[in-house]
């Protein structure tokens, strides 16, 4: 088992580049990539444009959000009541139920 380990560290320590050649000369990849880094930069440039755009709109339409959130609390608010109100009559309705079964039984 040992002699095929040494055989694979052999065979695979001169093929493969060392991890100086990989990664020295603060470049984070192989030589060839620097034309691809210059597209992304362009790239970049577009979605940074687009975000600024994206909070100048947000802070612009900031009160219109407020009140679209205000009404969005009133509907809930009318939502939760109802739900209240629900659960109040189903909970009174089950009880008189209950009271009915039992006076039904203890009147035989």
């Amino acid at each position: 088992m040992s002699i095929l380990i040494s055989y694979i560290r052999n065979s695979m320590g001169s093929k493969a580049p060392s991890w100086s050649d990989q990664w020295g000369g603060n470049n984070f990849g192989v030589e060839g990539d620097d034309d691809k880094a210059g597209t992304n930069k362009g790239k970049g440039s577009g979605s940074s444009k687009k975000m600024a755009e994206a909070k100048a709109m947000a802070s612009a339409g900031l009160g219109k959000a407020k009140a679209a959130a205000a009404v969005g609390a009133d509907k809930a608010k009318v939502a939760a009541i109802f739900g209240a109100q629900k659960v109040k009559s189903g909970t009174s309705l089950g009880i008189k139920w209950v009271k009915n079964q039992y006076q039904k039984r203890t009147s035989k």
